[in-house]
């Protein structure tokens, strides 16, 4: 992957529930181009532009996992949404989704990589002194880079205070979308394991200026 020029963003307010609270399909595409922000205990500010990100859907989707019903480990999937939800996968990595739809519909957004923007040294410090565009570059570093783990858990993306937020970030070529089928399920049925419900961005399209979804 070819290094983006880091174009740095500011954050505004977060996005709002009601970016959250549609169809999961659309609000996956609309969060490439976003800025996660992490905010650390000096204040100081972790953040990158999303650019990659899977979707799963309720319970007929069976890569999803609501598939068996509410658990204690998947019960924000059924929370407001624009809540996190966080969990620990192959019994070493955390992985951060953020919910969709109206409450009581389990689905959410996997955050699957981030471009760095600011907090570089931090990310380096977690990950090893990695080329910046290694840093956060699949869903378990980007939990490593941005020192997210499972206390994150069903809390707000949108509150403001928040130490987790998601913002607008930058406008993006909508053509620039990529599409394809979701990583690690091949152990899933048809439709599910061909379905393309992942959707990405190369960093060489992240252009544009701060836009709201």
């Amino acid at each position: 992957m070819k290094p983006l020029e880091r174009r740095l963003i500011e954050p505004s307010r977060p996005l709002e529930r009601t970016f959250f609270a549609r169809p999961t399909l659309k609000v996956a595409v609309a969060l490439l181009g976003t800025l996660l922000v992490r905010r650390e205990a000096k204040g100081d500010l972790t953040t990158g532009i999303i650019y990659e990100v899977e979707a799963y859907i309720g319970s007929d989707d069976l890569a999803c996992h609501a598939r068996s019903g509410q658990t204690a480990r998947n019960a924000a999937m059924w929370g407001p949404p624009g809540n996190a939800y966080v969990y620990f996968t192959y019994g070493m990595h955390w992985m951060l989704n953020a919910v969709t739809e109206p409450k009581g519909n389990p689905a959410a957004v996997l955050l699957r990589a981030a471009f760095p923007q600011n907090g570089i040294e931090r990310m380096r410090a977690r990950r090893g002194h990695k080329a910046d565009h290694l840093l956060s570059d699949g869903p378990a570093k980007l939990c490593q880079a941005f020192a997210i783990d499972r206390t994150f858990d069903q809390r707000s993306l949108c509150d403001g205070n928040a130490a987790l937020t998601i913002h607008p970030g930058m406008a993006i070529n909508p053509d620039a979308v990529q599409a394809t089928p979701r990583v690690g399920i091949k152990n899933v049925p048809e439709p599910w394991r061909s379905i393309p419900w992942r959707f990405f961005l190369h960093p060489k399209d992240l252009s544009g200026s701060s836009h709201s979804h």
